[in-house]
């Protein structure tokens, strides 16, 4: 090896220099000879008798970047890591079903996971140890890397055969965790099951689940929202809206650009991980939006509308397409660029709105911000509100509408001055799954909110996966810089079918419906297990990973089984075709012992189940295009929550008319907007007036 490629040379690149992933080329010239996951890797492992450290994380984790900085950017540890290891690189992001499979790993070893993940493997792949982030050296943060390898070196040369059997065990374990036998279909008990338990975690005092770091978990919310409508249960329309308010209060929102931060380290929602990721802003759209048609509240609307405002302004690329996330770090610090003293903030307001903004958003001289392994403050100050508007105008004894544009002003002065700060990095890679998440996202709002520039976007994103991300009918995974790689999984494929379904409903274009059904077979025919039941994660034309798994519980994303099950009733609901119940049923029976077991982690999954038991109901609108009463009445049911409900535009059109049979029987009565609603094994007769329709809806 040359001096020039050494791996102790400071100019040294080693193999992931021609990779797309952002997060590997971040460690493209680490001293640490990392191969990316594949053959070249796993040939080099076996030739020279050495285990394979697998690192995997994302280019916008900040505890990744700490251990990179601390450890694989060191000279030292680079030659010791290359002396024991063949040392692999994996984005979880590009690679969630790699990711998927040794995450599992390590939780069943250490009981926990996260990100940078630790992973020891044989050569042959298989896991026998595993951690998460590591310091350099050992003490009070724990056992050091350099210490880790040194132990595993001794226990390689010398105890190798109790590390190959604690491996072959370990994989047998996980191989087995995807092969269990269908139960009985779940009671409709399981309902409440899952909403008792999501209610025994909820925190009555400042919203959200759990005592410590607050996550967003927006699949909760749905989940609550149905639950409500189902039940009338006053309780889960109020866990929702603590939850919400909180969260848009609090530090976790950006109040100066939008959008949400990844999660925060506080039950207050205040001192975030400034991280922000399409899937959050996505789901919280949604979540946003079901509360606004729930309630009718401005301000869940507003909030929907301020997070898009920051999806299509900051993670929008020129072709259409949403970028995936924006790092917590700038300049080495995190959260650096969202942060603020009280001198700065009072030198672009001036002294009497500077003091004003001051108090409405919490910010102090000695700093608000507390550094995270010790608890200091720093001097910074994150902005976030911890009184109504109506508390503060009271308070600083001005009206509402005087306050509210006297920040917004002030907002936007400080936005202006932040813009010139440096940026977070971008990771400008562009998923299928977190596209279909926007899409689905993007429609929604746009229907409900009258907003066409959504409806827009939504498609053009759309048009984006169909031109770069299908090769030759397959879809992809992952674009970037002019190339589209890895074979989609179940994610990609059940949230883009999620986006192909909410669009329909906001355009009634039937193209859209159409492609859904398409995806909906791809996956029956490469992803459905015929024997046992259950959506693979990986299609059936992929290179194995070492188990391919199928999963239903949701954590920060709900699962592409969860979300099938939903796409899967609805639509049945939209045509009828019996075979996608048939399905779903396969799909509830099979992971029903799970859910039993732990209802509350099933919450994505048992809203699909709850549209299943219904009542729910398929309403086709037969209207005259010229009628003008056709457009008021579909803005009219756009607006209410209906999440048990699917709606069809009667159209003259052969593909509609081929989607739903039943279709050509729907006529238009008395020269009016007519609704013919059918539902719960029947239909009703049709009807002209919107009254009617809630008449038989809320009856049911």
């Amino acid at each position: 090896m040359s001096e020039k490629s050494s791996p102790n040379s400071k100019n040294y690149q080693n193999h992931l220099k021609n990779e797309k992933s952002p997060y590997l080329l971040q460690h493209a010239d680490n001293p640490v000879d990392w191969y990316p996951w594949g053959d070249e890797a796993f040939r080099k492992a076996e030739k020279e008798d050495k285990p394979i450290f697998l690192s995997i994380g994302y280019s916008t984790c900040h505890w990744c970047h700490v251990m990179a900085r601390e450890s694989f950017q060191d000279p030292e540890i680079g030659e010791l890591m290359n002396q024991v290891f063949v040392s692999v690189k994996v984005d979880r992001e590009e690679r969630p079903d790699i990711d998927k499979v040794y995450m599992t790993a390590c939780q069943m070893i250490i009981g926990t996971g996260g990100w940078p993940l630790t992973i020891i493997l044989t050569p042959d792949l298989k896991p026998f140890f595993a951690g998460t982030y590591f310091p350099k050296e050992s003490g009070n943060r724990g056992a050091g890397l350099r210490d880790l390898i040194l132990n595993v070196n001794d226990l390689w040369e010398n105890n190798r055969a109790d590390l190959v059997k604690s491996a072959e065990e370990l994989t047998s374990s996980l191989q087995q965790l995807s092969q269990f036998q269908s139960g009985s279909e779940p009671e409709e008990d399981i309902l409440k099951k899952a909403y008792q338990s999501i209610s025994d975690n909820f925190d009555d005092e400042y919203g959200g689940f759990g005592e410590y770091q607050k996550f967003p978990t927006p699949h909760h919310l749905l989940f609550l929202l149905r639950y409500w409508k189902l039940t009338d249960d006053v309780n889960a329309l109020t866990m929702v809206e603590k939850t919400l308010d909180a969260m848009v209060k609090g530090g976790i929102y950006d109040h100066l650009g939008f959008g949400f931060h990844r999660y925060s380290v506080d039950r207050q929602w205040i001192q975030p991980h400034f991280e922000k990721m399409l899937y959050d802003q996505a789901l919280l759209v949604i979540a946003y939006t079901e509360a606004y048609q729930a309630t009718g509240k401005t301000i869940y609307r507003e909030t929907a509308e301020e997070i898009l405002e920051y999806v299509l302004r900051d993670m929008r690329s020129p072709e259409g397409g949403f970028y995936s996330a924006e790092d917590a770090d700038s300049e080495g610090e995190e959260g650096k660029f969202y942060l603020w003293t009280r001198d700065e903030i009072l030198k672009i307001l001036g002294p009497e709105d500077g003091e004003i903004f001051c108090q409405v958003f919490n910010v102090s001289p000695e700093g608000n911000f507390k550094e995270e392994t010790t608890g200091q403050t720093t001097g910074k100050n994150i902005i976030y509100r911890d009184k109504s508007w109506d508390e503060l105008s009271s308070i600083l004894e001005k009206t509402q509408d005087e306050l509210w544009w006297k920040m917004e002003s002030a907002r936007e002065k400080l936005f202006n001055a932040r813009d010139m700060r440096i940026h977070p990095h971008k990771d400008d890679k562009i998923l299928t799954d977190w596209n279909g998440l926007i899409i689905a996202a993007l429609a929604m709002a746009g229907k409900t909110y009258k907003r066409e520039t959504y409806i827009v976007a939504a498609i053009e994103a759309l048009n984006f996966i169909t031109n770069h991300l299908q090769v030759q009918d397959c879809l992809m995974h992952r674009w970037r810089d002019g190339q589209a790689a890895v074979d989609g999984n179940l994610d990609d494929h059940a949230y883009l079918i999620w986006g192909l379904l909410e669009l329909y409903q906001a355009t009634f274009q039937p193209e859209y419906l159409n492609q859904a059904i398409t995806f909906n077979q791809r996956l029956m025919d490469h992803f459905w297990d015929e024997e046992n039941g259950g959506f693979f994660f990986t299609p059936d034309y992929s290179p194995e990973v070492l188990v391919r798994q199928k999963d239903a519980y949701d954590s920060a994303l709900p699962s592409g089984n969860s979300v099938q099950m939903l796409n899967l009733e609805k639509i049945y609901l939209l045509t009828g075709n019996s075979k996608n119940r048939e399905t779903s049923l396969a799909l509830e029976m099979y992971f029903a012992q799970l859910m039993e077991r732990s209802p509350a982690a099933f919450t994505m999954f048992l809203s699909g189940f709850a549209l299943k038991l219904g009542p729910s109901f398929e309403i086709i609108i037969a209207g005259d295009g010229n009628n003008r009463d056709t457009p008021g009445i579909i803005d009219a049911l756009r607006k209410e929550y209906l999440p048990n409900c699917v709606f069809v535009l009667k159209l003259d059109n052969k593909i509609l008319n081929e989607l739903i049979e039943n279709l050509k029987d729907k006529k238009i009565l008395n020269n009016q907007v007519t609704l013919h609603v059918c539902g719960d094994g029947k239909c009703y007769p049709p009807i002209n007036s919107l009254k009617e329709f809630f008449d038989i809806v809320k009856k049911n």
